[in-house]
């Protein structure tokens, strides 16, 4: 199944690796984040998973297509044979907007991984995935922090490493103290949050429990 939303103008009209092959540096860091989601679902067999903003080839989701239970995959553009999966409900528009149909409780994993960043209502994003979360669900996000905001515009805007309209559509960066308030603010509770620095302290990563 799949949904589309029209594009207001001034949005971003591609996703991230749409396009372009992302760089050894873009892949590396794919590769950290994919470890850290691991780590806290060791194990996807039978698991409904949202991964909202999950890039044109939603590279992490493709590893679990076969093991999850279904895919919920979310960006303003996907690859068309992601849309063809039996598993995959295809959402194609402007996060956090293309949720809002999404039916509350309805899924057990939540995965957004640097993506927040590009978006003007983070709290609203937030506010949403935990509307989706089923009880004993989990969220986990990955967003830059202030101090990868110096190492990642060197890269995109002097070493060209990384895509430079990728760190121009950036509106925010996040230390723990920045997101931490925000996932409380979205609903999540405190004795559910587990918020750390991590690769290299030039990320934040999130871990949002639901009660079972």
């Amino acid at each position: 199944m799949t949904r589309m939303q029209p594009l207001a103008e001034g949005v971003r009209a591609k996703s991230f690796g749409e396009g372009y092959n992302p760089t050894l540096v873009d892949r590396f860091g794919v590769w950290l984040s994919a470890r850290q989601i691991r780590r806290f679902v060791p194990d996807f067999r039978g698991r409904r998973v949202g991964d909202f903003g999950c890039g044109y080839q939603a590279s992490f989701a493709r590893t679990v297509l076969e093991e999850a239970g279904s895919v919920t995959l979310a960006d303003v553009s996907l690859a068309p044979e992601l849309i063809a999966h039996p598993k995959v409900t295809a959402i194609q528009g402007r996060l956090p907007e293309v949720l809002g149909g999404l039916p509350a409780e309805s899924l057990d994993v939540v995965l957004c991984v640097s993506v927040l960043e590009h978006l003007w209502e983070p709290l609203e994003a937030l506010t949403e995935f935990r509307r989706l979360l089923a009880p004993g669900g989990v969220c986990l996000l990955n967003v830059p922090s202030w101090r990868g905001k110096r190492y990642l515009e060197f890269s995109a805007f002097r070493l060209g490493l990384s895509p430079a309209e990728e760190m121009n559509d950036h509106k925010c960066y996040y230390d723990v103290r920045d997101l931490w308030p925000l996932l409380v603010r979205a609903g999540f509770r405190p004795s559910g949050i587990r918020c750390f620095s991590h690769k290299f302290g030039l990320n934040t990563f999130a871990v949002c429990r639901t009660e079972a």
